[in-house]
């Protein structure tokens, strides 16, 4: 099984200099509500795949194999723009927990949540224009609208329980591989790549974000998964995804209407969400979500012919079975 160590391995020192970076270009006065606030986000990052995404690109589009702070930049920029989408989605989904820890609404109630929020996502913003680096600036802080749409789209669909599977893609595609696209195309636009390879860099980006929420969504309907947040929380919120799109794609009209109307009851009535998760399992909803999350990763491996023999290519194609493996 791939590990995220292996993953990382040939970027590895400058991932320890990345979070230097970020921490010294987000540092806030100790002791402060804002500086406690923004200590505990930075340090609850988790995985960090965005960066090691822009990074893994730079190294591979890049004819010397190495990259400079304009690649560093590129990666605290699509990290922290993700990190506040994170700190503002706990709140819309009232969630607890990430990652197995106190979110950040949880610990200082969803007010301050919003504005921490937004003050990460104004500070990136503000750093980027500092920098002068422009091109990335506008190539990257235009995944923000691409992310609210997103946002908003799945709340419709949700109030409307009327998901499709193109509707589906289309949410995930503008909350989740957007930004995956966005990662790797910055990193090979940090080094001065052609625009083949950056073109193909975001093509890599987007199927393999595609594939990394249907994962996301797979795990949800596995009760043993190490996710950090409760199985079944997409059910409660009324979230159709690709395991049960399979389901209704299949079922005929009765059961598909229950179980829609069972949906609605999944917040308030576990048995409701005990019974769609057991006709996820008699259809097997994951197993055929899983063959379509084949389907984008082996068309994000093969983007990577566009890239040289390298280190940083290999990780990327390691990064696609760590994506197919993840239980978290």
């Amino acid at each position: 099984m791939v590990q995220l160590d292996d993953v990382r391995r040939p970027i590895a020192d400058r991932l320890t200099e990345f979070d230097e970076f970020v921490r010294k270009s987000f540092a806030e006065k100790q002791g402060t509500l804002l500086g406690d606030m923004v200590e505990y986000i930075i340090t609850s990052r988790g995985k960090g795949l965005r960066p090691t995404l822009v990074m893994l690109a730079a190294g591979g589009s890049s004819a010397s194999g190495s990259f400079g702070k304009r690649t560093m930049l590129a990666a605290m920029l699509v990290e922290m723009l993700h990190v506040a989408s994170l700190v503002h989605d706990d709140v819309i989904d009232e969630s607890d927990l990430r990652r197995g820890r106190a979110s950040v609404n949880a610990r200082w109630q969803s007010r301050n949540a919003v504005i921490v929020g937004d003050y990460i996502l104004a500070k990136n913003m503000d750093i980027g224009l500092k920098s002068g680096q422009y091109d990335l600036l506008n190539h990257i802080i235009g995944s923000m609208t691409t992310l609210c749409e997103g946002e908003i789209l799945q709340s419709d669909h949700a109030g409307r329980l009327d998901t499709s599977r193109e509707a589906y893609f289309d949410i995930i595609y503008k909350k989740t591989a957007s930004l995956f696209a966005t990662c790797a195309s910055a990193g090979a636009m940090s080094v001065g790549a052609d625009r083949r390879t950056i073109e193909a860099m975001h093509r890599y980006g987007e199927a393999l974000g595609m594939a990394f929420q249907i994962v996301d969504d797979i795990l949800d309907y596995t009760p043993d998964n190490n996710a950090g947040k409760p199985a079944a929380n997409d059910l409660r919120e009324r979230k159709i995804t690709l395991p049960l799109i399979e389901v209704l794609e299949r079922a005929d009209q009765p059961l598909s209407d229950e179980i829609i109307a069972r949906i609605e009851q999944c917040a308030t009535d576990e048995s409701a969400v005990e019974f769609i998760r057991a006709k996820v399992e008699e259809y097997d909803g994951v197993g055929r979500a899983r063959q379509t999350l084949q389907r984008f990763l082996q068309r994000a491996m093969s983007e990577l012919a566009v890239l040289g023999e390298s280190d940083c290519r290999e990780a990327m194609m390691l990064l696609c079975n760590f994506v197919a493996e993840r239980d978290r």
